[in-house]
């Protein structure tokens, strides 16, 4: 018993200790990583799946938070998504339900921001995987379980056996991801809309909702994933004093 009390307070020491925070040119070197997988379209149809785990992730808690009962979740190859809740048709935990999906991946990854600010590199690495595990308990389709434990398993490779310059390469790549990567789906979405191809978008079932034009909300969700994308990389970026002085300054 004594070995296991002290294997968990390692543990535990290990997962809230802070870290040092990485050199400047990797940090920068992971947030150009992170913004070409956003932009290349053959990288981010991958990518784009981590989104979807997050968007999907945001509907299931905020349904659960709201009081309606969460029948499942489901992942396709296609990197959509979606989340079956029951409760009251309308009303506000519906309308909450439904804006969480597009808020939740800038919000993520300006949490994930805010805590490698703090130097908190292995905390966000597994309050990540312990986001996945509650999240793996809902899904109900073969691919989406799939993709939430190959996700999983490397966040759970890197901090398990990552040395602490992997550890805090790999978590900034993904809080870079995340703040870059949320507004492209707000742009896709509105690009359909305007196509008539998305009728049962969440900017439409919030536009019957409440009576607010969808328009109102594609432009809400793009401007919190600016301002994440903004307060982000102010968090993010390195402190001046660790970058290279030009001779004479």
């Amino acid at each position: 018993m004594d070995v296991e009390q002290v294997s968990i307070s390692e543990l535990w020491d290990r997962v809230t200790s802070t870290q040092q925070t990485p050199p400047w040119w990797l940090v920068i070197l992971v947030g150009l990583i992170a913004l070409a997988a956003v932009a290349h379209g053959p990288t981010w149809r991958v990518a784009r799946n981590v989104v979807t785990i997050a968007h999907e992730g945001g509907h299931a808690l905020i349904a659960l938070v709201t009081g309606r009962k969460l029948d499942g979740i489901k992942l396709h190859s296609d990197t959509s998504g979606v989340t079956v809740s029951r409760g009251k048709p309308h009303g506000p935990g519906m309308v909450f339900t439904a804006m969480a999906g597009y808020l939740t991946p800038p919000l993520l990854g300006l949490l994930f921001a805010a805590l490698l600010a703090g130097g908190r590199i292995t905390l966000m690495l597994w309050f990540s995987l312990a986001l996945l595990l509650a999240m793996l308990v809902m899904i109900r389709n073969v691919y989406g379980v799939f993709s939430i434990l190959a996700v999983g398993a490397i966040i759970f490779g890197v901090s398990w056996l990552g040395g602490d310059r992997t550890q805090a390469g790999f978590a900034y790549l993904a809080a870079w991801f995340l703040l870059f990567a949320a507004a492209r789906p707000v742009i896709e979405l509105q690009r359909m809309r305007a196509r008539r191809m998305a009728p049962t978008s969440d900017a439409d079932q919030l536009a019957h909702l409440t009576g607010v034009p969808g328009l109102a909300w594609v432009s809400l969700f793009g401007i919190v994933a600016l301002v994440a994308l903004g307060t982000g990389g102010v968090l993010l970026a390195p402190d001046t004093a660790s970058l290279p002085q030009a001779p004479g300054f």
